[in-house]
Order: structure tokens, then sequence, then C-alpha cells
């Protein structure tokens, strides 16, 4: 299938759409409408005709600098086939495929990761030890001294 360019409004031309003009020396002229048909049998400037692309083109009206428009140049160029080529390019997609699993794999790791050492971090205070409450004197809570009355050291003295 092969989408054609009119020849008036640079517009696309379908299969099975539009009208073709083959002039006395041969020159095929295709439009996409009776429209654009018209006007170049009247012979008018497709850059002075308003609604046309080569005035927009022309009068900064539309991009000029397109990426897609050097896509469509390259797009209808036929290339030859090179066995090696496509071999090659099979090889590639396969360890392309090979190298993204992996990488994917590694992220998602990594991930997991970064993921457990935050809650780490968050709940660390529940998870300390013991050790670290006898080093760090501020965790623990200060022993105090009652000194013993006289009634307490009776009792004592009657329990033994």
């Amino acid at each position: 299938m092969r989408i054609e360019k009119c020849w008036f409004c640079s517009s696309q031309i379908y299969p099975g759409h539009g009208i073709q003009f083959v002039r006395n020396d041969a020159k095929i002229f295709r439009f996409c409408r009776s429209k654009c048909h018209k006007n170049f049998k009247m012979k008018r400037n497709p850059r002075k005709v308003q609604w046309t692309k080569a005035y927009r083109r022309l009068h900064g009206k539309d991009m000029t600098q397109d990426s897609t428009f050097e896509f469509e140049r390259k797009r209808n160029r036929p290339e030859r086939y090179d066995r090696t080529l496509a071999e090659n390019t099979l090889k590639a997609i396969k360890t392309i495929d090979k190298v993204r699993t992996s990488r994917s794999e590694s992220h998602i790791k990594k991930r997991e990761q970064d993921r457990a050492r935050k809650e780490l971090e968050q709940d660390i205070l529940l998870v300390s030890n013991t050790m670290t409450l006898k080093e760090d004197p501020s965790l623990v809570l200060p022993k105090i001294k009652v000194p013993k009355t006289s009634n307490q050291q009776e009792n004592l003295a009657m329990e033994e």
C-alpha cells in the first residue's frame, strides 16, 4: 500500500482515492480531490493559495523543520536485502532483550533493598538491642537510693 502526495496541496492520497492527470510529456500529477485538480487546471500557483501546505511553509505558518517530513522521505526509498545484516540484527535483538531483562531484574532488586533500608531506618528504635541501652545513659532510667526508715528495718527484722 503506497500513500501518495497531492501535487497541489501536499496532503496524503490513499489508494483508490483522488485524481491522476498525465500530461503530454508523460509527467504524472496526482490530486487528492477535484478542488486541487480544478486549481491546477486554472494554472494557479500553490504557493499563492492560502490553504495549501506550500503557502503555509513559505509564509512561516507551518513547521518546516519537522523530523516526520524527513522520515516520510526515508520511508519511500527501497533498500537492498542483506542476509548478514538481517542475521546481525536478529542477534542484536536477542542480546538487547537479555540486557533489558537483566537491568529490570537488578532494578527491582535494588528497589526492594532501598525499601527495606528505608523501613529499617524509620523503625531503628524498635530494633535496637539492649547493649546500646546499657552504653547510652540517656536511655536508661536512673537508679535512686531510698533511705530505709526505722519501720522498714523493724519489718525486715521480724521477717527474718
